[in-house]
């Protein structure tokens, strides 16, 4: 079977010589005869949310937040909404005017109004400066709304969200891994910090539209907080980024991300080991890093798309055990840090 699918495979593979990185498709179609299929565990059982939180009066709110080009907004709205929170769609034009503010205080019971705050994936500002360039400019330049975003950020009773497009902003803003320049006494030379992680073009060399296999790191700073529950689970999840691959401008980086364990999802192959690759791992991240949080757990930035199969018909491939599930693994991430707010 595996001679006669190379056969198959062969002029797919040579168009794939003209439009990525040679070296990527060799990988791929040397590992091909020996793929097997997903090890997906999970620790936890999936179930739906509560009813009576579903039906609360009193949910946790959450800013949907984007800017011109985004997407995914309405996708992440569903997720949070099936887990108990109050969505608001929020673009960035709603703060530059002050129609919405991240500080607003809740009318009835006099305490801030925003819980979290997620960054949605998609291609803001069609990606002309490199991905999230132009969106952490309209925010990093604009003094009134950086204030809220650190002053957001210094709250500790807050979390924040970025997935893909998200993520990289998250980067660029400084967010993760340690947010030290989201300070309020931080010059302003220092939002740009050159020892900030960030993501670049993929290794392949171009977009990548895959249902990848990933773990849920255990240890981790997010492990009580996001992922409760979830360590050790490997599954699927849906990803869509040309420039997702996570880039360490000095090593020194690299050494804190690791001695704090702040890398909390890694791409693995079909042994569940973390992998470089191509393409279990779809864009070259060293060590299969495909999410960083603070060192305080409540600020997430990955570049998969949990968003895009926290139901059950929203899977490509389902082991035989959970055929059936009405609802999808990725859901479990969204009801944790709901709880983690009541």
């Amino acid at each position: 079977m595996t001679t006669l699918r190379d056969t198959w495979e062969s002029t797919s593979f040579a168009l794939e010589n003209l439009q990525t990185n040679p070296a990527c498709v060799v990988q791929e179609k040397n590992g091909l005869s020996t793929r097997m299929a997903p090890p997906y565990n999970l620790t936890y059982a999936m179930k739906s949310t509560e009813e009576n939180v579903l039906s609360s009066t009193s949910k946790p709110c959450v800013a949907i937040l984007r800017d011109e080009g985004s997407n995914g907004d309405r996708e992440m709205c569903s997720a949070f909404h099936a887990a108990g929170f109050e969505t608001w769609d929020v673009h960035v034009r709603d703060l530059l005017s002050g129609g919405v503010r991240l500080d607003a205080v809740n009318e009835k019971t006099g305490q801030p109004l925003f819980r979290g705050l997620v960054f949605v994936g998609g291609f803001s500002y069609a990606d002309t400066l490199d991905s999230a360039k132009g969106w952490a400019g309209t925010i990093l330049f604009n003094d009134g709304i950086w204030n809220q975003f650190k002053s957001f950020y210094a709250r500790e009773d807050t979390f924040s969200l970025g997935v893909c497009n998200g993520c990289q902003l998250m980067a660029l803003l400084g967010w993760i891994p340690e947010g030290k320049k989201l300070s309020n006494t931080v010059d302003d030379d220092e939002r740009t910090s050159p020892v900030q992680p960030r993501f670049v073009h993929n290794e392949s060399g171009r977009f990548e539209s895959r249902f990848s296999t990933v773990k849920i790191m255990e240890g981790t700073p997010a492990d009580k907080i996001w992922f409760d529950g979830m360590g050790g689970s490997i599954m699927g999840v849906w990803v869509a980024h040309g420039e997702g691959r996570l880039f360490y401008p000095e090593s020194t980086a690299e050494d804190y991300v690791a001695s704090n364990n702040l890398a909390t999802i890694r791409y693995v192959d079909d042994s569940g080991s973390p992998t470089q690759m191509y393409p279990m791992n779809p864009n070259g991240s060293p060590g299969g890093v495909a999410s960083l949080c603070s060192p305080n757990g409540r600020h997430l930035a990955m570049m998969p798309h949990p968003e895009r199969c926290f139901t059950g018909w929203q899977q490509p491939w389902t082991p035989p055990a959970w055929k059936g599930e009405m609802e999808g693994p990725w859901l479990q991430m969204f009801q944790n840090i709901r709880k983690w707010c009541n």
